[in-house]
């Protein structure tokens, strides 16, 4: 009697199939995390920007020394989001207005509105406050870093 040695098929060895495995799970959580988000909905327009590698306040600032609003645009108690430059403009009190990153420090998402005095990423429910970009609430780990504009007559710019 001779008996027959077991040699298994040919195939990916199980370590090659493991790895794959966490890799298409953590392309899933990458992917789910990335900050897309089609809703269009609310006054600011703005999306969560797709790159969390960026530390916040960081990134280059578009239309340095532009106008970005007029005083009249940002309500007092609140703010606007300018999605293009990556800022938002507060008014905690009438005449005095502040700005901050609007990237979250929390995991780079943009934020996304202004209300109730408070600046408002939804990726993870973060928020700001209006008056000096000090976290609220959330997993943020740190402040909004302030921009620097100025105001002259109506209107406000980024500082150049």
């Amino acid at each position: 009697m001779t008996s027959a040695s077991f040699h298994p098929a040919a195939g990916p060895a199980r370590r090659t199939v493991v790895a794959a495995a966490g890799a298409a799970g953590l392309t899933a959580v990458l992917a789910a995390c990335s900050g897309s988000d089609d809703d269009a909905s609310g006054d600011t327009g703005t999306t969560p920007s797709g790159s969390p590698s960026q530390e916040a306040g960081g990134g280059e600032k578009a239309g340095a020394g532009a106008a970005l609003a007029a005083t009249a645009d940002i309500p007092e108690g609140g703010g606007k989001v300018f999605p293009d430059q990556k800022v938002v403009v507060t008014q905690p009190a009438a005449g005095d207005f502040k700005a901050f990153s609007a990237t979250c420090t929390h995991q780079g998402c943009a934020v996304k509105s202004v209300a109730d005095g408070l600046i408002n990423c939804p990726c993870h429910n973060s928020s700001f406050s209006i008056t000096d970009g000090s976290v609220q609430g959330g997993p943020a780990p740190k402040p909004l870093p302030a921009v620097p504009i100025t105001v002259s007559g109506d209107s406000i710019r980024l500082a150049e």
